[in-house]
């Protein structure tokens, strides 16, 4: 039986019970979550291992690195520029960032790279990822790029690449580096633990990540044994040459070690985001009210950041999707507590988000990696927090 540590507030003990499962029957490790409701944290639980190699206990103050819910971090701190009227989503990237204008990209807008509308999920040449690491050589190639589809046209998922192209346009109008800008003027207002680019001081209380093996070889599975709603996303993953793949593929190596202590350091703001899961969520509670006194963005702000921008067939996951300026939107695949909510899930089960009908605010971090359309863990707490809303 997993011990579990932390404080929830009565009439959100569903929570407790559904986070527990997670550890019982649901392939949970060492993970923690957190809701905000009206501005204050409701539930705030945590528990298990955090590092299974050598034993380490999960703490209240563990740090998760969290995938692609970093893109909801990022797409923030874009917002956050908006508001302060530094940056205009409508304008062309090329006013902010002149070498962007190459190869027929003077026109994009700023939303188009937020609501993965540009075309640009993927690059003819693959850069070494010690040059992704270092920042602007990455930048540089993607200035250089050429759109793999007319932009505004079609939307597809910018799995790595939507982090350099708005970082590189929050850096060019800030001054600062995407995860210095972030951790002055949102973490730090906050009081979060949320880093993109990890500090030394915090290496250890970063957990270590288990990936779930994969359960068959996709090659040898019958197409018509795959569920009809994956079969493009299935055959496409068995193309090398398929956007699915390339999109994932921008580096050379193109596989990371996210639990590597140099890439921990770099800023990838669409993926190396570290965290508590208390951390996500009392920056999206700040989303949509007032926290200890701090709101990030206004109700007009919030309002036009998630306005959906993009939706249906997904070019590069191949099954629906639907994108606000650099936030996903609810879909059957991604249930989130209301229809206006709006967040980021992370690979492998993470998940962050904010419901302004509720005035409330969501986060799940855990280190045991499942890539499976089935993982039940995120939904189950969603689902809990829903019950417990009544």
């Amino acid at each position: 039986m997993t011990t579990i540590d932390g404080e929830i507030a009565a009439g959100f003990e569903p929570v407790r019970e559904a986070f527990a499962a997670n550890f019982e029957r649901h392939g949970d490790i060492g993970a923690a979550v957190c809701v905000y409701h009206r501005g204050r944290p409701v539930v705030d639980l945590w528990g298990g291992t955090a590092d299974p190699e050598t034993g380490r206990p999960w703490t209240r103050d563990s740090l998760q690195l969290v995938y692609s819910a970093t893109k909801g971090a990022t797409a923030t701190a874009a917002h956050l520029l908006a508001q302060r009227g530094v940056l205009d989503l409508d304008a062309p990237v090329a006013e902010y960032w002149p070498e962007f204008a190459a190869n027929g990209k003077a026109r994009i807008p700023v939303r188009q790279l937020l609501s993965h509308q540009a075309g640009l999920v993927a690059l003819d040449e693959p850069v070494p990822l010690a040059d992704a690491l270092a920042w602007h050589p990455m930048t540089a190639a993607l200035a250089a790029q050429r759109p793999l589809w007319e932009p505004g046209t079609a939307h597809g998922y910018h799995g790595r690449t939507y982090g350099w192209l708005v970082g590189e346009v929050i850096r060019r109008v800030s001054g600062r580096t995407p995860g210095r800008f972030f951790a002055d003027e949102i973490a730090a207002p906050l009081e979060l633990d949320l880093f993109i680019g990890l500090p030394a001081t915090a290496h250890d209380r970063v957990t270590r990540m288990v990936y779930q093996q994969p359960g068959a070889d996709l090659s040898t599975v019958p197409p018509e044994a795959v569920p009809e709603e994956y079969r493009d996303l299935v055959a496409a993953m068995l193309d090398p040459d398929s956007l699915t793949n390339r999109a994932f593929a921008v580096t050379d190596p193109p596989e990371i070690d996210f639990n590597s202590p140099e890439v921990q350091a770099a800023e990838l703001p669409a993926s190396n985001g570290i965290c508590t899961a208390r951390a996500l969520a009392r920056m999206y509670a700040a989303l949509v009210g007032e926290v200890d006194g701090v709101r990030l963005l206004t109700p007009e702000t919030v309002a036009a950041a998630a306005k959906e921008q993009s939706a249906g067939p997904d070019r590069v996951i191949m099954t629906p999707t639907r994108f606000a300026s650099g936030y996903m939107l609810p879909t059957d695949t991604l249930p989130l507590t209301g229809p206006n909510a709006f967040g980021h899930p992370g690979r492998g089960g993470s998940l962050a988000f904010a419901d302004p009908d509720h005035d409330l605010a969501f986060g799940y971090v855990m280190n045991h990696i499942i890539e499976d359309p089935n993982d039940a863990r995120a939904g189950a707490l969603v689902e809990a927090v829903r019950r417990s809303l009544g």
